[in-house]
């Protein structure tokens, strides 16, 4: 594990690499089903012939693989200190690894979106992110329901192959008007609430945090109480409450990266919201887009989370 870090940087490079030689003779475009080139992308950015369909809108991604590669520099560095005050994601071991992994393969997924207009590629890039937002509401029920390292890492891979098989049979909404990335959003607002203030009767009550977070998205509960059978996921805000048997035996601090992480994804999603056609902030043909400041924000959100998991403490005397 102690090389996991040089063999990040060479499989980023090699995935680099590998991509400009396959885009320079079009293999990566064969199965193209993307807008016409010369026209205005979905996301904004005029539609190039070259390498790149949206090249801002892809090589922006490249944050995630710096923060990502970050990550595995930072914690390399501390594997083996004795002065280090050490936790989970203060030295290299299976799951602060695959947090950094997770982070890194934002970049390739939504690279190959944003580089090939290919249907695969939309496939990539809903799958990293998938793979990175479910992550830390499954280790916060891990902890409060003390699972070990091992059945987190299974439930983990489980997720991501039954989703990755649904998604490419059945698409976006996996052929049941499940959203997962958002509802994952609100699992982790509603798992860390529970992490900070569990207590029996919170625990059952947490639930409702998520309508908060749908709220904060433009979804409010009387939209969603008129209109259950498209809501009806929100059954699933009760998930933590059945894993969260105990409470936590680990207290975070969070201020201020767990604020910095929240506050830059809102602003980052702001900003997102004006990467489409016909809205004020569109000029498909500048370098400065939207959808890339909101990749490049986003990476830096991702960074503030590890310096916030990073703040975990063992609870003294926790019975």
């Amino acid at each position: 594990m102690l090389k996991i870090y040089p063999a990040a940087i060479l499989v980023s490079t090699a995935f680099i690499v590998l991509y400009l030689a396959l885009a320079s003779t079009g293999v990566l475009f064969y199965f193209e089903n993307g807008e016409v080139i010369g026209t205005i992308s979905g996301w904004c950015e005029r539609v190039s012939g070259g390498v790149f369909r949206e090249p801002a809108n892809t090589v922006s991604n490249i944050g995630f693989i710096i923060s990502g590669l970050l990550m595995l520099r930072v914690l390399s560095a501390e594997n083996g200190l004795e002065n280090v005050n050490k936790n989970t994601f203060t030295s290299l071991n299976p799951i602060s690894v695959l947090y950094a992994i997770a982070v890194i393969f934002l970049g390739p997924g939504s690279w190959l979106m944003h580089g090939t207009h290919t249907a695969w590629g939309g496939w990539a890039d809903n799958l990293s992110m998938i793979m990175y937002i479910i992550f830390p509401w499954l280790y916060n029920l891990k902890e409060m329901g003390q699972w070990s390292v091992n059945r987190f890492l299974k439930t983990y891979l489980l997720i991501v192959v039954v989703y990755s098989l649904a998604r490419w049979f059945f698409g976006g909404r996996l052929g049941i008007g499940l959203d997962l990335f958002g509802l994952s959003i609100g699992l982790w607002i509603i798992s860390e609430a529970l992490f900070r203030f569990w207590s029996p009767a919170f625990r059952w009550l947490s639930g409702f945090v998520g309508f908060i977070v749908a709220a904060i998205f433009g979804i409010f509960p009387q939209e969603i109480f008129l209109n259950l059978n498209e809501y009806w996921w929100i059954v699933l805000f009760w998930v933590p409450a059945i894993f969260a048997k105990k409470s936590p035996r680990l207290c975070r601090t969070y201020s201020p990266w767990f604020f910095l992480g929240m506050a830059s994804y809102l602003i980052a999603f702001v900003i997102w919201l004006q990467g489409y056609p016909d809205t004020p902030y569109c000029q498909p043909d500048s370098l400065l887009q939207p959808h890339a400041i909101w990749h490049l924000i986003t990476a830096c959100s991702t960074w503030c989370f590890f310096k916030f998991f990073r703040t975990e403490r063992t609870i003294l005397n926790k019975n």
